[in-house]
This record gives structure tokens, sequence and C-alpha cells, in this order.
């Protein structure tokens, strides 16, 4: 079985070489950039299974990078941010990142995040059956969502998000059951990741169908649903 490809991104060498010897310790292949010219070059070439994002890169800064490589590909991707201001972290869930982690983190925690990304990932490709809701249809084997017949491009926690929406439509979720059904009671994220996901989500209904409601609806004070 062909090892997974780690795509790491990040400017500083000796934090790449740490990470590199974890990551390589559980099994993966890794492949470093420098800077964000080559890390969308390198993602095109090597079509990774997971990259890790530092936000602060020469060349162009990581959410440019975020926001290019999701035009073209759906791979989770973990932010790496010494940033700890919440904004700059919802703004890189925004544009398709799928976690986060905020430096200093230490080599084994990230491992662990890069497993779990993973996981819930193939998770939601080996779940076969189809969901209908409405007008929305997700093919989780395929990883493959359309609505009103129109290809919708979904990243993988979009895709877990809607799928559990989805199964259930018309039930309101709060964002902790939200978090806990899609990506596990051990996700370490947090509830405004939801809110930044669910946007991204509706943005995309809307670009393909702007004439139409949006089914997926706020509920105020609560959480979220899915109208069928």
């Amino acid at each position: 079985m062909a090892r997974s490809k780690i795509l790491l991104v990040d400017d500083e060498p000796k934090v790449c070489e740490l990470i590199k010897a974890y990551l390589i310790k559980d099994g993966y292949n890794v492949i470093i950039a420098a800077d964000g010219k080559t890390a969308i070059e390198q993602a095109q070439r090597h079509k990774p299974d997971l990259i890790l994002l530092d936000l602060n890169l020469p060349e162009l800064d990581g959410l440019e990078v975020c926001r290019t490589i999701r035009k073209q590909s759906n791979v989770p991707i973990i932010m790496l941010t010494a940033r700890d201001e919440e904004i700059d972290k919802v703004v890189g869930l925004e544009m398709g990142a799928d976690d986060y982690v905020t430096k200093p983190f230490s080599p084994r925690e990230l491992a662990a995040r890069v497993n779990a990304v993973l996981r819930r990932y193939r998770e939601g490709l080996k779940q076969g059956e189809q969901i209908v809701a409405g007008d929305l249809r997700l093919d989780p084997e395929k990883h493959e969502a359309t609505y009103l017949g129109q290809l919708l491009s979904l990243t993988a926690a979009e895709f877990k998000l809607l799928s559990v929406l989805a199964r259930n439509p018309d039930r309101v979720y709060t964002r902790l059951q939200l978090m806990d059904s899609a990506f596990g009671e051990s996700y370490e994220g947090y509830e405004r990741t939801i809110d930044a996901h669910i946007k991204n989500i509706r943005q995309k209904m809307s670009k393909l169908a702007p004439e139409s409601a949006n089914p997926l609806v706020t509920v105020r004070g609560v959480g979220y649903k899915l109208e069928k």
C-alpha cells in the first residue's frame, strides 16, 4: 500500500526538519516547500493527500496559497499559524482550510492532528450510501456533491458537515452537536469553526442557484439545519 504524501509548507528549515522526522516515523512521505509559489507548484505536481500550510510565507502568504489550491483540489489542509487571533483562523477556514494548529505546538500533537484529519477524510470516502435531501445529493464514496443537478465543490470538512445535516433534514443542530457528529468528540477545534464552514457551504450553494432560497438555514440562538 502506497504511503500517504504530506506537503509541508513552511519557511523555517528547523521546523520543517523536525515535523518531517515525526511524520516519516508515522509512515508518511513528506514533501517540503519553503514559499507560497513553490507550494502551489508542488501541490499540482505531487497531488499530496494532505497539506500542512503555514500562514506566514514569502512570495505568497498562506491564505492566498489556500485560496489558489481550493480552486483546483479538495485535499485536506491544516493551517499552521503563530497568530493567536481568532479572526485569522476564521479567515483561513472560510478560504477552505479543514483545521488549524497554533504555534508553538509539539510535533507529536501535529502528527496526531494529521492522522485524525486523514482518518476523517477517508472514513467519509468509505461510506457508500448516497444521501439525498431535497435538491441536494451527496455521494460519500466519490466524495461528490450536487445541488440542483450541479456539481457542488466542497472541502473534506464541508462535506462531512453537510452530510450530517443532510442525513437528518429539518433537524436543528447546535454547533457543538455538529462538531461531535461530523468530526468526533475528540476534535480540538472551536465552535466558530462551524460558522466558517457553514458560511462557505451556503455561499457555494447560492452561487449555483442565486435565485433560489438557500436550504441551509440559521436557527437564531440555537444552530443550523438543512431544510428539505
